[in-house]
C-alpha cells in the first residue's frame, strides 16, 4: 500500500481545495472536477469521466473517457483508479451538494472503503465525513463543535463514545434511530469505536488536523 493520499475532486458543489499535494500524492478529476483543480492551479494526474457536466472532452494528456450508460459513477470510477494504484487513504472534494443522490452514492463508496480496511474522507462545506468498520479514531482535544456518529449498517455493536459531552459504552446503535446525532466535543481527547459494524462520522472540517486513525 501507498503512503499517500489519493485526492479525487468531483463536479459537485465547489467548497474550497484546501490541499497541496505531495511527492507520492495522486490527483485524479472526476469529470468537471478538472475546473476546481485548474481554478486553484493543482494539476490533475488523471482526469476521468463521461464529461457531462464538463460538456467537453479535456485535452488532459491523461485521460479516460467514460460511456455515459453505466452501472458506475464517475466518482467511483475514480476511486477505483486510486485502489488500483494501490492507495489506502482517499480524500474527496466536490463530492456533495447539488444532486442528493450522488451524495448519497459518495457516502456509500466511504463505506464501501471502510469495509475493505482503506479511510475515505469527503470534504464537505463545514463538515468532513468518513466511516469505519470494526475500527476506532481518535481527535486530540478539541475545544467544541458538533460531531455525530451513524449506524450505516443495519446494526452497529460495541460502539464506544469517549471523550465528548455524551459517552457511550458498548452501547448498539441501528440505522432506524439516529441516537448518535449532534454530539459534542468538549476540549479532551476523545475516540469513537465500533466491535461489529460500520459507522458514518460527521465532524467539523477544522478539526480533520486532529484526528487520529
Amino acid at each position: 500500500m501507498k503512503n499517500g493520499v489519493c485526492y479525487i475532486v468531483g463536479a459537485g458543489e465547489y467548497y474550497g481545495l484546501d490541499f497541496v499535494p505531495s511527492d507520492g500524492d495522486l490527483v485524479i478529476a472526476a469529470d468537471a472536477g478538472i475546473q476546481y483543480l485548474e481554478q486553484r492551479g493543482i494539476r490533475a494526474d488523471l482526469v476521468i469521466g463521461d464529461f457531462d457536466s464538463l460538456c467537453h472532452i479535456p485535452t488532459h494528456p491523461n485521460t479516460k473517457v467514460l460511456n455515459p450508460e453505466k452501472d458506475e459513477t464517475d466518482m467511483l470510477a475514480a476511486v477505483r483508479e486510486g485502489i488500483t494504484a494501490d492507495y489506502r487513504e482517499f480524500h474527496i472534494y466536490g463530492g456533495t451538494g447539488g444532486r442528493i443522490d450522488h451524495t448519497i452514492a459518495n457516502l456509500q463508496i466511504l463505506t464501501d472503503l471502510a469495509k475493505n480496511g482503506k479511510h475515505g474522507f469527503l470534504f464537505d462545506r463545514d463538515s468532513v465525513i468518513t466511516a469505519i468498520t470494526d475500527a476506532r479514531i481518535t481527535f486530540e482535544a478539541i475545544r467544541a463543535g458538533y460531531v455525530s456518529v451513524f449506524s450505516y449498517t443495519e446494526k452497529c455493536e460495541g460502539v464506544y463514545l469517549r471523550g465528548l459531552k455524551y459517552e457511550l459504552t458498548d452501547a448498539v446503535l441501528t440505522s432506524t434511530f439516529p441516537l448518535g446525532v449532534s454530539n459534542e466535543f468538549i476540549g479532551k481527547e476523545s475516540s469513537i469505536s465500533v466491535r461489529r459494524g460500520t459507522l458514518l462520522i460527521v465532524f467539523p472540517r477544522q478539526a480533520y488536523d486532529s484526528l487520529r486513525s
